[in-house]
């Protein structure tokens, strides 16, 4: 059987990279590429695509918050993620959010296209650098490193929309609950990362790593 495969990635050379060596492999077919996280979950609605290789960080929705909503939405759907960015808290993160599998994006060429197999087949697949650093990480004392590591996926999600300027209606949209929920998640976060003002919360966000779009 064909796996079909959705391409998410910001960088117009990187997709066609990824595009030219799946091509290659017979039982396998790209059949969409998307440049950001909220276009991934438009061509995952319309395409529905075996496996969505996702890169983690993007302007916009970042791969790791698309991989949530792909799991809630669309639990069909097999994420797999292909980033420069490894390190032990996002592979936390990314697999927290339902994603099946972590790639470097160093990782090789043949690598790439049997993690892809392996996660359409229901089976989770890591880089070996990154399962080795896994591994340290439990044999060190636990520490956090971030504020954000405090925060729920759907937090995050928030926080996200919040950068980018969205509206309260806006973002229950796009995450499909009630505008009031968007108000409790706001003020949620203001009380668990200690400021009292919208746009502190804003502040606190960019000095953080949130990205609003490019």
């Amino acid at each position: 059987m064909t796996i079909t495969v959705l391409i998410v990635d910001d960088h117009a050379v990187l997709r066609d990279g990824l595009r030219a060596l799946l091509e290659r492999e017979t039982d396998m077919r790209v059949v969409g590429e998307a440049e950001d996280g909220y276009k991934a979950l438009a061509e995952i609605e319309r395409l529905k695509p075996a496996v969505a290789v996702l890169d983690v960080s993007m302007a916009g929705l970042g791969g790791i918050e698309a991989a949530q909503l792909v799991h809630e939405r669309y639990p069909q759907v097999k994420v797999l993620m292909l980033s420069a960015v490894s390190d032990v808290e996002s592979v936390h993160r990314a697999l927290r959010a339902g994603a099946m599998g972590y790639l470097t994006k160093f990782s090789a060429t043949n690598e790439i296209a049997d993690a892809i197999r392996k996660v359409n087949a229901g089976k989770r697949h890591l880089s070996r650098s990154i399962s080795e650093d896994l591994l340290d990480s439990y044999a060190r004392p636990v520490q956090r490193t971030s504020p954000l590591e405090s925060l729920s996926m759907r937090e995050r999600q928030v926080l996200q929309l919040l950068v980018e300027g969205r509206t309260v209606p806006d973002s229950a949209a796009l995450l499909e609950v009630s505008p009031r929920t968007i108000e409790t998640y706001r003020e949620r976060l203001k009380k668990k990362l200690g400021v009292k003002e919208l746009r502190e919360l804003i502040i606190f966000a960019l000095k953080h790593g949130i990205l609003p779009p490019a």
